[in-house]
């Protein structure tokens, strides 16, 4: 099978990962539970973990390093602490559901700072106009179906310049794009572990300030066991219950991985794949590529429709040839809305670290055998 949906979650993970979640399994227990060797270890492995992912995100201090079970998990607990019911939030046009369902479920006034696909400065435009009086704002690093990375470092000194909070959705960006979380001066940065950052499934990292963050759920943590109320300080505060140490032990050498590979090495591995990916297709009329004009616009995934061909019918074609690519909407219709391809939907190819040129030469060669 070639493998081009990691924009989904990356199915490959270096061996090291594979490794670190089964000896956890079998040597870990429950850090802050005792003061024994299994829970001294998963102790041990949850802070090298949060000073690895502080390092990698220039985060002042590794407590404000939070494990969720998933982006959408510290998406909740960041639109939460900053917005209730009718509170005026700025999103892009970008945003995937996990931003979007949060804020309609809490009844937010949700404006969209709606800007054409790859014009980065329309973006900043229309970030500019909206955030005038707004509690809070939401943009995506970058669009999940179109791989356009968002000029989300001038929007946050747009957010700083209007004192307006931002949150910053760091799914498809987290792994192969730079994020400085103490130069952004965001409120929080959500992403998953087991996208880019190459950990399981079932990890997910927030980044915060102190001074924004509320529980989401409430519960043990190990700490301040007398009292009813959570925690007053990071990360017990946003973390109760048990720990999966399993998956951050994973996840701690997903990132020792990127950090030996460096993050701009794998970007421009995946950029190089993309750009081969779609030469093979650019001259054929009968595909219609979601392209950047300038490449620096555009991370590694790549959306695509073709003509005559529904894109669920094209990506069932596609997995026929061993080809395992997403279509649809990709759990994002304001962006699909933004782009013009909401009632069509798109076929999204997606390229990672271990993906090959001879494999996406392949499934360029697949395409081209379903348009005949």
């Amino acid at each position: 099978m070639i493998y081009l949906d990691c924009a989904a979650t990356s199915l490959q993970k270096p061996a090291c990962v594979r490794y670190a979640v089964c000896r956890a399994m079998e040597q870990m227990s429950s850090p802050g539970r005792g003061g024994y060797e299994s829970a001294m270890l998963a102790a041990d492995t949850v802070l090298d973990c949060r000073l690895a992912l502080a390092d990698l995100f220039c985060v002042r201090r590794p407590e404000q390093v939070i494990f969720t079970s998933s982006a959408t998990h510290g998406l909740n607990i960041a639109i939460r602490s900053l917005l209730g019911p009718g509170d005026r939030v700025v999103v892009s046009g970008y945003e995937h559901n996990a931003v979007w369902r949060p804020l309609h479920g809490i009844g937010a006034d949700i404006q969209v700072a709606s800007s054409p696909l790859f014009e980065p400065d329309a973006a900043v435009e229309a970030f500019r106009r909206a955030l005038p009086g707004a509690k809070a704002a939401v943009c995506t690093q970058v669009s999940n179906v179109f791989g356009y990375i968002l000029p989300v470092e001038r929007i946050a000194a747009l957010c700083r310049e209007y004192n307006v909070p931002l949150i910053v959705d760091a799914s498809q960006g987290a792994g192969s794009l730079g994020l400085d979380f103490e130069k952004l001066g965001c409120a929080f940065a959500a992403m998953p572990g087991h996208k880019g950052l190459l950990g399981p499934q079932g990890t997910g990292v927030l980044l915060c300030r102190e001074e924004n963050a509320a529980p989401l759920f409430y519960g043990g943590t190990g700490s301040e066991s007398r009292q009813a109320d959570m925690p007053d300080f990071l990360p017990d505060r946003l973390e109760p219950g048990t720990h999966n140490v399993p998956g951050i032990a994973g996840l701690l050498e997903g990132v020792r991985w990127l950090q030996k590979k460096t993050c701009p090495a794998l970007l421009y591995h995946e950029r190089q794949l993309l750009d081969a990916f779609a030469g093979r297709l650019r001259t054929d009329g009968r595909v219609r590529l979601f392209r950047a004009p300038d490449c620096r616009l555009q991370a590694g995934v790549l959306s695509l429709q073709l003509e005559g061909v529904d894109c669920e019918q094209a990506a069932s074609l596609l997995a026929e040839r061993s080809v395992a690519v997403r279509a649809g909407l990709h759990c994002a219709p304001l962006a699909h809305r933004t782009a013009g391809t909401l009632e069509q939907g798109t076929v999204r190819f997606s390229f990672s670290p271990f993906n090959t040129l001879g494999e996406v030469n392949a499934a360029a060669d697949a395409v081209l055998d379903i348009l005949g």
